[in-house]
């Protein structure tokens, strides 16, 4: 595998999903793979288990990461070809690239969308920048429309946490103060449909997400409906796609709440607003998985870094 930039570079997630388990049990075994190698973290948005989930999963691996928060530490970068760059950017991506490519042996990138020009970060302008201009191994660690360490990361929670051969896994919309990206939606969608499970997604009317990427999953506008029998309910917020970026008037009762779940276990990505996208009563439950879905995020980053050191 060169780049792990989609949830559609996994060939087989269950194939994935049996060794990040393995990996779990002992996240040692391969502690020489990454042994005398770089991975270049670069943020150009805040992070907190991502960060060190990632730089965990390469030190498992004997790898020397290094950190970087680009939008504070270096000049500002311009990603557009034939700029005259006489304004706030120093730096075109082409140099800054090329220049990461010598010091890192890997890269990883984070890069959150504007929420104001769909065409552009459908683009992924950032993400693809570093694809077309490294001369490395690119990982996303969530980019303007997909999070795909948190997706399989996800998987892997729910693969861990099934009790019965086919669950039903509803993905649900909920409140938020503002407009967040679809990164989290859009991945944990994908790793669903490439999964043996009954997947349906609730949301209110004007927020289905991107059609391409939904497909035939089942959406519901009612969220106590699609909770139905529902063994896992995902909890996230994402602003409208079709008026894009914007947060349209919704009730205030798709907040998730012990009393809609029932004994359906809890996945969020975090952080997450108590009381707000979800009541105290199910974050506190013995059935939220949200600290279990952060501590996987570790070897959900080091599958994919093996996978991609196999192929250096």
């Amino acid at each position: 595998m060169k780049n792990y930039t989609s949830i559609n570079d996994i060939s087989d997630i269950n194939d994935w999903i049996a060794e990040a388990k393995e990996l779990k049990a002992n996240p040692l075994q391969n502690i020489e793979l990454g042994k005398n190698k770089t991975l270049g973290l670069l943020f150009f948005n805040s992070s907190l288990r991502t960060r060190l989930s990632t730089q965990k999963a390469a030190l498992n691996l004997g790898m020397e990461p290094i950190v970087m928060n680009v939008s504070g530490d270096a000049w500002g970068i311009e990603f557009e070809d034939g700029t005259v760059m006489n304004g706030s950017t120093a730096e075109h991506i082409k140099e800054a690239a090329a220049v990461v490519s010598q010091y890192c042996d890997v890269i990883a990138v984070r890069a959150f969308p504007s929420l104001t020009d769909k065409q552009k970060d459908e683009s992924e302008q950032i993400l693809s920048a570093f694809v077309k201009h490294a001369s490395v191994p690119i990982i996303s660690m969530e980019s303007a429309t997909g999070h795909p360490l948190q997706g399989l990361t996800d998987a892997i929670t729910i693969s861990e946490n099934s009790n019965k051969k086919k669950v039903k896994v509803v993905l649900s919309w909920a409140p938020h103060i503002k407009p967040l990206p679809h990164a989290v939606a859009n991945s944990f969608t994908q790793a669903m449909q490439k999964m043996d499970v009954e997947f349906v997604i609730a949301n209110p009317i004007g927020y289905n997400l991107n059609k391409e990427i939904t497909k035939d999953t089942p959406i519901y506008h009612n969220q106590e409906e699609a909770f139905k029998n529902a063994d896992f309910v995902y909890a996230k917020n994402w602003s409208s796609y079709e008026s894009y970026g914007e947060i349209l008037d919704v009730d205030d009762n798709w907040t998730i709440t012990k009393d809609k779940i029932g004994d359906a276990k809890f996945m969020h990505c975090l952080p997450v607003r108590r009381n707000v996208v979800v009541e105290d009563a199910v974050l506190d439950s013995e059935n939220s998985l949200v600290i279990t879905q952060a501590n996987n995020r570790t070897y959900a980053a080091q599958l994919v870094l093996k996978k991609i050191l196999e192929n250096v």
